[in-house]
């Protein structure tokens, strides 16, 4: 669930990054960008973490 989370929140960035470089207006701006990632981190990490922790009790 987390990791299909960061997984869409990075097409999301991937998506505005595209638009912007095409000459077009990105919808979000550096800051938007900036906390995108920051989500997309965090999903991933708590993703990571998640399920290091299912296999560790061997679940």
């Amino acid at each position: 669930m987390l990791l299909a989370l960061a997984a869409v929140l990075f097409a999301a960035f991937v998506i505005n990054v595209s638009i912007g470089s095409m000459g077009g207006t990105p919808l979000l701006g550096n800051v938007g960008e900036m906390l995108l990632l920051l989500a997309v981190s965090i999903a991933f990490t708590a993703s990571v973490l998640k399920r290091e922790a299912k296999k560790r009790t061997g679940d």
